[in-house]
């Protein structure tokens, strides 16, 4: 059944999602989680954000911060596969803002950064822009938000 991100909340709702959410990257699994969150905002495809026990590769907390308006402050992180860092990779609310707190500690990744993300082994498309790190599949119905253009909506 398709979901229009039109008819998801703003302020955005955080559920838990029990599909099997993985991330792969040179080879190697990043993430590999049941036990996912997603939040869903008008006009975003969901995010999903995993418990930190899911992930299983290094990761660095960085200095760099950012604010949303309804979570609070997020925390960036670098995570390192293999050889390689991918950088500002992942996100994290530690301390989330009221009505958010089901986030706390949980981790976000950018699927534009990696070589493939999949929910329920569907390939995810990157929301356009990689400012909300958003992940399409085939059940959503946009349009979405991210592309050049459209910040103002």
């Amino acid at each position: 059944m398709a979901e229009s991100v039109w008819d998801y909340p703003r302020p955005p709702r955080v559920e838990h999602a029990p599909r099997h959410i993985v991330v792969t990257h040179a080879g190697q699994v990043v993430v590999d989680s049941r036990d996912a969150v997603r939040v869903l905002e008008t006009s975003h495809p969901p995010v999903y954000y995993v418990p930190p026990g899911d992930v299983r590769v290094p990761l660095r907390r960085l200095d760099h911060a950012s604010f949303c308006e309804f979570k609070g402050a997020a925390t960036y992180w670098d995570v390192t596969v293999g050889d390689e860092v991918v950088r500002r990779a992942a996100w994290s609310y530690e301390r989330p803002a009221a009505g958010y707190e089901q986030l706390a500690g949980l981790l976000a990744f950018y699927p534009s950064k990696f070589d493939r993300c999949t929910v329920d082994g569907e390939p995810v498309t990157a929301q356009p822009g990689d400012f909300y790190g958003g992940w399409i599949t085939a059940d959503l119905v946009g349009p979405f938000k991210g592309a050049p253009g459209t910040m103002g909506w």
